[in-house]
């Protein structure tokens, strides 16, 4: 299990990582046309806040866990990737774009699995 975890929290990590560096800088008509269309109605300042909180997060994934400081971050920011994941589901769903629902609602599954799996891990 602890391995399954590992790998879940690595390409969590890593896809936040490259989409929340996206967020933060790219233009909102480069964002478009990488296919992130769910910012199409949203504030460009929101927008580089939700991608500045995906980055922090893909730390917070893997660093506390493997430094074995303060590890309930993990869990944590898995969850609070879980609530980004659904609002972004939320907006591609007003959009009418059913495949990146589906791609939200695959990474928030991975979110909630890493989330349940280290909270039952943590030590309290």
């Amino acid at each position: 299990m602890n391995t399954a975890l590992w790998i879940a929290q690595i390409l969590l990590a890593i896809t936040f990582l490259v989409v929340g560096f996206a967020k933060s800088t790219f233009s909102r008509q480069k964002l478009i046309n990488t296919k992130q269309t769910g910012v199409v109605d949203l504030p460009i300042h929101l927008v580089r806040f939700i991608g500045l909180s995906e980055i922090m997060a893909s730390f917070g994934l893997v660093l506390p866990w493997y430094l074995h400081i303060a590890p309930i971050l993990t869990p944590l920011a898995a969850g609070g990737l879980s609530v980004i994941m659904i609002l972004a589901a939320m907006s591609h769903r007003q959009l009418n774009e059913p495949k990146n629902v589906r791609n939200n609602i695959i990474l928030l599954c991975i979110c909630l699995f890493v989330a349940i799996g280290r909270l039952t891990e943590i030590q309290l």
